[in-house]
């Protein structure tokens, strides 16, 4: 394999980020995939972000609108994600807090009827339980699941 210089390491990443948002994490993983030298990575990430082709905030704001309204994420899964991306914690959950509550909750309501559609169970209680559970695993706080989901039992007991 060809080695690359840093002047078309740069140039590649900079029409690669050009396209789509990424975050410096994204673009120094693929750069050492290149084999590039640490010492350039840096260099070719700072100038990355000295002419604006990343800028984590901006990464950040447009991670979360994408994955909690076309990918229909809950906030849990969408901090995870950003925390694999090394996005640091205080610039996420600022972002986070920005989220329509109303849109967020229409979001997991009208995620958890199309659910509900397709769920064969034997009783109320088992039902529930898998709505709950699909919502969980898309990343949703049990709080706002409660919202649309009973949490009793056929005899009226609470879970």
């Amino acid at each position: 394999m060809k080695e690359i210089t840093e002047t078309e390491a740069f140039s590649k990443v900079a029409s690669y980020c050009s396209v789509a948002e990424h975050c410096s994490s994204e673009v120094i993983e693929k750069m050492r995939r290149w084999g590039l030298a640490y010492d350039s990575i840096d260099r070719v990430v700072k100038r990355l972000q000295e002419e604006s082709y990343i800028d984590e905030e901006r990464f950040c704001r447009a991670f979360i609108n994408d994955k909690y309204r076309f990918a229909k994420w809950g906030k849990v899964k969408i901090l995870q994600a950003l925390r694999m991306k090394k996005i640091p914690d205080g610039l996420s959950m600022r972002f986070i807090s920005e989220i329509d509550e109303n849109e967020y909750l229409s979001i997991l309501q009208r995620l958890l009827e199309a659910k509900k559609k397709s769920l064969r169970a034997q009783s109320e209680y088992e039902l529930n339980g898998k709505l709950i559970r699909f919502a969980l695993s898309r990343g949703f706080e049990m709080k706002d699941i409660c919202r649309y989901v009973s949490l009793s039992d056929e005899k009226g007991s609470e879970l």
